[in-house]
Order: C-alpha cells, then structure tokens, then sequence
C-alpha cells in the first residue's frame, strides 16, 4: 500500500488525489430553496449532457499486484467489478438527461440515489488503485515519508502512538466493517489530525465533510479479495 503523501506538506495543508465531487455540493441548501424544483436549480436546460465517464487504465500491469494480489483476481476486480459502476453511472446519466428535459423531477431524484451509489463506486476505486504499489515498485514497504523522521510518521506517531499501534488499529477497525464498505486514513483540516474512517457500501469519504482529506484506503467489499482469500 502507498498512501498519496505527495501532497502532503508541513502545516498539513494538503489535497488528496480522488476527492473529486461527483456533483455540485448544495451547500446553499439548494433543494430548499422557497419554491424551485430540483431541475429548476440545476438549470441545465434543454438537451442537457453528461460528459461520458470513462475507466482509467491501471496505474500498474493487471498482473503488478502477484503474488499478493492474483492477476484473476484482478481481471474481476478492476475488468468486472469497477467497469460494471463505470457503465451503470454512464447508463444513469443517459436516464437523469431525459428526467431533465422532460422535466420529471421525481424520476431525476430517483435517478439521483444510483448515480450517488455507482459513482461512489467508481471514485473510490480510481482511489484505491492509486493507493496500491506492485512489490517492485516498492509495494509493500514503507515509503520515506512513514518512516522515522518523516512527516507522515510523525504525524501518524502523534495520532497513534506509532506506526505499529497505526498498522494494528487500521487492520483491526477496518476488518471489523460489518457488509460492505472501506477503511480510510484521513486528514482532518479543522483538527489538523489524522484520522481513522469507514464509509458504508459505496458512500465517499467526503460525504462525511469536506474538511476530510482521503490519504489512503481500504476496499473491504467481498470482491475485492473474494477470489484469492
């Protein structure tokens, strides 16, 4: 595992790779707003269109992860599991553009609730690609900045204790997800600490803020190791 550290910068002032929106945060309260309709907020207009979203290549061989992670394991994973949330968000969109235009609100804000859900699935697992290194890559060890003296460390040492109390707490916390879900070490930017979080089935680390900056995840779902485990 390799946690997206090159962001991360003293006073901890950082921005983490992934936590891009899925949409426009309503942090103006936008669905009640007086008497505007959802697609009256959205103001999209007529023929409205969603960019397509498309799957990013791996940021190593599909077969970079063995012996730890199976090229098999791999090809479902990434091949079947990630695609299948990139074409169902994709197919989505095509639906919520024709709520939109046809001005069918209550259809959009149903549409709405599987395009939170596939496309938490797809932004978390562009996240967890990137957090993941092949053995020759490094993959596996410690990079400089968790070890003793570096920033990550220090930090994680202030936090947790050390980097072994660290390891034993995210392994512990985050085999004890309950269904379906993801670990996540954050940095919080109010408290200026690192912390541990869990998010259920497809949700976002940043649902639960925006002040919360994802450093590294775990996928905990039953396909991401269900094959050689």
């Amino acid at each position: 595992m390799k946690a997206h550290s090159d962001s991360f910068v003293p006073e901890f002032s950082v921005s983490g790779k992934g936590a891009i929106p899925l949409q426009k945060d309503f942090q103006d309260n936008t669905f009640g707003v007086g008497r505007r309709s959802v697609l009256e907020a959205f103001d999209m207009g007529a023929d409205t269109k969603f960019a397509p979203v498309e799957q990013k290549p791996l940021p190593f061989p599909i077969d970079g992860l063995e012996p730890v992670i199976s090229k098999n394991l791999m090809e479902y994973h990434y091949g079947k599991h990630h695609a299948t949330y990139v074409n169902n968000l994709n197919g989505l969109y095509e639906k919520a553009t024709t709520a939109i235009d046809s001005g069918d609100t209550q259809g959009f804000v149903d549409i709405s609730q599987a395009i939170k859900f596939n496309g938490g699935g797809h932004l978390n697992h562009e996240f967890f690609w990137e957090s993941l290194a092949p053995v020759d890559k490094e993959g596996g060890v410690l990079p400089d900045t968790f070890k003793e003296g570096g920033l990550l460390n220090s930090a994680i040492a202030r936090n947790f204790g050390s980097m072994d109390d660290f390891i034993a707490h995210f392994s512990a916390n985050t085999g004890a997800v309950q269904g379906s879900g993801w670990g996540w070490l954050v940095y919080n930017k109010t408290s200026k600490d690192l912390e541990f979080r869990t998010t259920a089935n497809q949700d976002r680390i940043a649902d639960q803020g925006a002040h919360l900056v994802p450093l590294l995840t775990i996928d905990i779902w039953e396909h991401a190791y269900y094959i050689d485990y």
